[in-house]
């Protein structure tokens, strides 16, 4: 068997230790139509190569994640914890400044870790304590302390259990008011960019705050939603047929020579693979230019329902 790609690394400059990131990781989303769990799909991730897996609360996924990690340990395919990135997001529900700590221990218990590498604020937003529900009932939501959420964040990360700490679905409005008071800077923004929501705002914004962007539906999945703005894109069919990639190749291509980070939802065993041979080859001016023209629109537009107003700010 080949040996995996090597997915290029990106240091976190506001964590414990300088941890540094794989610009590539592998998003746990549930998704209904999966025919492979979650557990076997992290395993065969790390076989292939992947070091950095994402993870939330709220997907339900913490601890299917934490059995492949074992048994990864066990097998050999790693031979240590160390060599893996694993984020994960505090729901809603626990965004309250005395339920950040013990949120996040849940988490380490779920997964079977002694820390996180990342841990973000899912959405910023807080509802009532208790069950996860989705959409979020706007009924439940109350006023969100990010100051006070924060501080207890900053607390979790000066107690060893995450490495970093940052937001994911914040606003350029949201980053300056956490950055007014932060004394740990936020390490990532996750947020959705593909290429047909390229938010080129708010990636410099981040930019010049030195705030990692992670990526999420950056293939903009869900069929769901209605006819996809990328996969099914005349534009990008060209691009690929041209190069002798798959659109998803391209996709990725372009996220990672926009300096960004990604987190990719595949369980199928293939497109895992095909999406690692993205780090030797570019996209050229003209695919650019081309790229450039592509229709915009947000896919993911909210958590809750009815949709909030103020969610991104006008952004």
């Amino acid at each position: 068997m080949a040996a995996a790609p090597t997915v290029p690394e990106i240091v976190l400059t506001s964590s414990t230790g300088q941890r540094k990131m794989a610009v590539m990781g592998l998003g746990t989303a549930p998704e209904a139509t999966s025919k492979v769990t979650t557990k076997d799909a992290v395993l065969e991730a790390i076989k292939q190569g992947y070091r950095h897996f994402d993870a939330a609360a709220a997907y339900g996924v913490e601890q299917s994640v934490g059995e492949a990690i074992a048994e990864a340990l066990k097998l050999g395919l790693i031979s240590s914890r160390d060599e893996l990135f694993v984020t994960s997001k505090l729901w809603v529900t626990d965004n309250h400044p005395h339920l950040i700590l013990p949120a996040l221990k849940k988490s380490l218990r779920t997964l079977q870790l002694e820390y996180l590498d990342l841990i973000l604020i899912h959405w910023p937003i807080t509802t009532k304590p208790g069950e996860v529900k989705y959409p979020i009932d706007v009924s439940d939501i109350v006023e969100f302390d990010l100051k006070g959420v924060w501080t207890s964040l900053e607390e979790c990360q000066k107690l060893g259990l995450t490495k970093a700490i940052g937001a994911s679905n914040f606003s350029i409005k949201k980053l300056e008011k956490l950055l007014s008071f932060a004394t740990i800077p936020p390490a990532v923004n996750q947020v959705e960019v593909n290429l047909g929501w390229q938010q080129e705002k708010l990636r410099a914004f981040c930019k010049e705050k030195g705030i990692i962007v992670t990526a999420f539906s950056p293939l903009r999945k869900g069929a769901s939603r209605g006819a996809n703005l990328v996969m099914d894109n005349d534009i990008l069919k060209e691009l690929a047929d041209t190069h002798g990639k798959t659109i998803a190749q391209i996709c990725l291509r372009w996220l990672y020579e926009q300096g960004l980070t990604f987190v990719v939802k595949s369980y199928d065993k293939e497109r895992m693979n095909q999406n690692l041979q993205i780090f030797d080859w570019s996209l050229t001016e003209d695919d650019y230019k081309k790229i450039s023209e592509i229709h915009q629109d947000r896919l993911i537009k909210g958590p809750t329902k009815p949709l909030l107003d103020d969610l991104w700010d006008e952004e």
